[in-house]
């Protein structure tokens, strides 16, 4: 049964919680810090005041946030072990057919981006192709650590957009 913006708005913060809270990788803690300002006029609304309070946050926990996203491509793909949500986002990127060469390249890009950044990269992959994503792994290692920081949490927020409209399709 899909999810509507009026049973979002009409229920408590466990269920708000619960419904919303796989819109910012195992961090439910947006949508439960968000709840409070019910209701929402429309999907924009929340998705913004979601955004808000994500960007709010003191940025240990911004941090934290980043840090629960999978790399692309990466060792818990090979095991299975993406939520739901991140399988079909990379799948639809082409990021689960990817050459031997391919992932040896995403491997070693992810580790040097970690390295200088100590998170993974995040980008929206159900808005990019491998290709793109790969040009775009190339090009922001060379981002200043605070421009990093920002330029995933922009990510993030598109996937949670997406991921939202998602639910509220059904």
């Amino acid at each position: 049964m899909p999810t509507s913006l009026a049973s979002l708005n009409a229920c408590g913060r466990p269920t708000f919680t619960a419904e919303l809270g796989h819109l910012f990788e195992h961090s439910p803690w947006v949508a439960a810090e968000t709840w409070p300002q019910h209701p929402f006029r429309d999907p924009a609304h929340l998705h913004a005041a979601l955004c808000a309070t994500m960007c709010a946050a003191p940025r240990d926990r911004q941090l934290a946030l980043i840090r629960a996203h999978p790399d692309l491509a990466g060792r818990m793909v090979q095991q299975g072990k993406l939520t739901a949500e991140s399988t079909r986002e990379q799948a639809s990127a082409g990021l689960d057919r990817l050459t031997a060469a391919e992932l040896a390249e995403f491997t070693r890009l992810n580790e040097a981006y970690q390295v200088r950044f100590g998170f993974p990269f995040i980008i929206c992959a159900r808005l990019n192709a491998k290709d793109a994503i790969f040009a775009a792994m190339q090009e922001r290692i060379g981002h200043a650590p605070g421009d990093e920081l920002a330029a995933a949490l922009a990510e993030i927020e598109k996937i949670a957009w997406l991921r939202l409209q998602d639910l509220l399709k059904g």
